[in-house]
């Protein structure tokens, strides 16, 4: 039997109808509901989002980039001579690192479309920590190998998982602002890991040295993160506890005019070939790729900075300093990831292409840096300036092609297939119920 709802007994030929399975969730909560959501209750709920969304994203985002240059950090602390590394094997921990983001990037965005974003990345965060942990328990370059690894392999999560949230959340207009808020906390991490180090130099004991503590403290903090992060995080705005059933849709109707959904669990190749094919996905990939060649100065910089003939605690303070200075192109380019594509087929694995880009350029970059070129360092500067200059016009080239897709879709004749879309919905009792999507939301049915 099929009947549809009082609201939508209009006759509907030539609409189109689809099943929930095949649509965006917010969809399916924001179905029959075409009301204006009030400006001032958007910007309420707005600070809302803000209030319990950022602060958590803020600080995992933190850690996670502490935990990430805690081997630079350890390199002046003893690590390597504990550990008896090489300068060829110190680079290799950090090559390995992006080698196992590499492997399971795209993996990794096909869990979060499958699975609740905030619950898988907090099974990440746990192992991550344990991981990080793990490390002062190691004697050689054997041991940080596996740990390194596995670290590479959690990290995948964490950015794309970011920027999903982001764009669930946020509009096009205020994602930007969000994206740049959790990625300055790379800044605030390089400040708080220099002054946890600063402390640590000054503990003296035989059987576990300050680098080991190092690993210990900031892997404990990540543990307790990754337990709030489970427990407080929310996986969508259709599941979020902080907010009331009325707030939810109020939240989906608010963030409609993205037109790119917000979460959709069933994979579609159609998404999928669409961005293999967009030049923006490539050309996005190429620019994080060469921009990020100057990343693997994030666990050098400290052995930069000791060569140079400063102790101890002043090489620990001095990696203080960029991080109070830092610029981030890699954040713009990640806000307008998230806000030309459309589709979570599509935006996944669009954030794991340009991902990928990110991990190759940080897995390239560590192996400039050869004992060979010591102290004055000139071939790795030589080469980062010249790939400097060459994202910078990756980029230019990007703006030309948005701007010129922008006048081209400005020109096209307006398209109706989506103009009549309706929701087949099936009761508890069999009753299946039609009923009518807001055709400006278009939530992620192509």
């Amino acid at each position: 039997m099929s009947v549809s709802s009082d609201a939508e007994k209009q006759n509907h030929v030539g609409g189109m109808t689809v099943e929930e399975f095949d649509v965006d969730v917010a969809a399916i909560l924001g179905t029959g509901s075409e009301a204006q959501l009030d400006p001032a209750e958007a910007l309420r709920l707005r600070r809302k989002l803000d209030l319990h969304i950022m602060p958590l994203m803020c600080i995992l985002y933190l850690m996670t980039f502490a935990d990430k240059v805690t081997l630079g950090q350890s390199a002046v602390m003893g690590l390597t001579q504990d550990n008896h590394l090489t300068q060829n094997q110190f680079n290799w921990l950090s090559t390995v690192f992006y080698l196992s983001y590499l492997v399971f990037e795209y993996p990794q965005n096909l869990a979060l479309q499958k699975f609740p974003v905030a619950k898988w990345m907090s099974i990440n965060i746990f192992v991550w920590a344990v991981a990080l942990m793990a490390h002062a328990a190691c004697k050689s370059f054997g041991g940080l190998f596996p740990v390194r690894f596995i670290l590479g392999m959690c990290e995948g999560a964490i950015t794309p998982g970011f920027l999903i949230v982001t764009s669930m959340f946020y509009t096009r207009e205020e994602q930007s602002k969000r994206v740049g808020y959790w990625f300055l906390m790379n800044g605030a991490a390089v400040i708080f890991l220099g002054l946890i180090s600063f402390g640590l130099i000054h503990t003296h004991e035989d059987n576990f040295h300050p680098w080991q503590w190092l690993m210990i403290i900031t892997g404990l903090v990540t543990l307790v993160v990754s337990v709030v992060f489970w427990f407080f995080f929310p996986d969508s705005p259709v599941s979020a506890r902080f907010l009331t059933p009325e707030e939810r849709v109020k939240v989906v109707q608010r963030i409609k005019v993205n037109q790119s959904g917000v979460e959709n669990k069933h994979w579609k190749q159609e998404q999928f070939l669409e961005a293999l094919r967009d030049p923006k996905t490539w050309l996005l990939a190429l620019f994080v790729a060469s921009a990020n060649l100057f990343n693997a100065v994030t666990n050098q910089r400290q052995i930069i900075v000791k060569q140079f003939g400063f102790t101890l605690g002043q090489t620990t303070l001095l990696g203080m300093v960029d991080g109070a200075v830092q610029i981030a192109p890699f954040a713009i380019a990640l806000g307008w990831m998230n806000n030309i594509t459309a589709g979570h087929t599509k935006k996944t694995t669009v954030n794991a292409i340009v991902l990928i880009g990110y991990g190759i350029g940080n897995t390239v970059g560590p192996l400039m840096w050869r004992a060979m070129y010591q102290p004055r360092n000139r071939v790795p500067w030589a080469v980062l300036t010249g790939f400097s200059g060459f994202s910078a016009l990756i980029l230019f080239i990007l703006r030309t092609y948005l701007a010129l897709e922008n006048k081209r879709r400005n020109n096209e004749k307006h398209d109706d297939k989506y103009d009549d879309v309706y929701l087949t919905h099936v009761e508890a009792d069999g009753t299946t119920i039609e009923k009518r999507v807001d055709r400006v939301a278009n939530w992620d049915m192509a």
